[in-house]
């Protein structure tokens, strides 16, 4: 087991994940999302779709012992231990510059695109795309009419998921810097996180 990391507050990090290995994402201070996104090692063009996982579950949440799929319909990670209640969204696409400025931002925003990139540049990769994350931790529910709505996480101090690599993977986190709407938290101020490959 490797020593605990950080993903450092409003910033990203990514680990090499062996096939049989898992990674364990903490929510350290209890309100933090963890975008999440996981990519073949020796092919990043292949990479865990939410798009995929959802037609495949038919459900919109993984729940324990669940596979995540890739792009290509083929298990890339499986959901093996949770101790929140189990929410977590598939449906929110990564924040990036864009949508800071429709929220009204005049200046640079750091955003969970960019994080992606700065994370896959410090293992000397570079991503092919922005996939659309597995927003771990993040509370977006919905009603029976389709509406969405941006709320607080539903996690306390030190809840944390595990995700078993079906292939080798690199896993790619981003603590979302979202300060605009109370996604990681009623007071809105992003925290780190911090992760282990088991």
């Amino acid at each position: 087991m490797t020593e605990q990391q950080t993903v450092p507050t409003r910033g990203g990090k990514a680990a090499h994940v062996a096939k049989g290995q898992s990674i364990k994402i903490i929510n350290t201070h209890g309100s933090q999302v963890v975008d999440t996104w996981a990519f073949r090692t020796d092919d990043l063009t292949e990479f865990m779709s939410m798009e995929h996982t959802r037609s495949a579950l038919l459900k919109l949440m993984p729940a324990t012992g669940d596979a995540l799929y890739s792009n290509r319909r083929n298990p890339i990670m499986t959901l093996v231990e949770d101790t929140t209640t189990g929410i977590h969204d598939t449906l929110l696409a990564a924040c990036n510059k864009e949508r800071y400025e429709q929220l009204g931002c005049t200046e640079y925003h750091a955003n969970c695109t960019d994080n992606l990139t700065v994370a896959m540049q410090e293992l000397g990769l570079k991503e092919p795309e922005t996939p659309s994350p597995l927003n771990v931790f993040m509370n977006i529910p919905w009603t029976d009419a389709g509406g969405l709505s941006f709320e607080e996480p539903e996690t306390k101090p030190g809840d944390y998921i595990v995700l078993r690599a079906e292939m080798d993977c690199v896993v790619a986190m981003s603590a979302c810097p979202q300060d605009m709407v109370p996604i990681n938290g009623a007071d809105c101020v992003p925290t780190e996180a911090h992760f282990e490959v088991i």
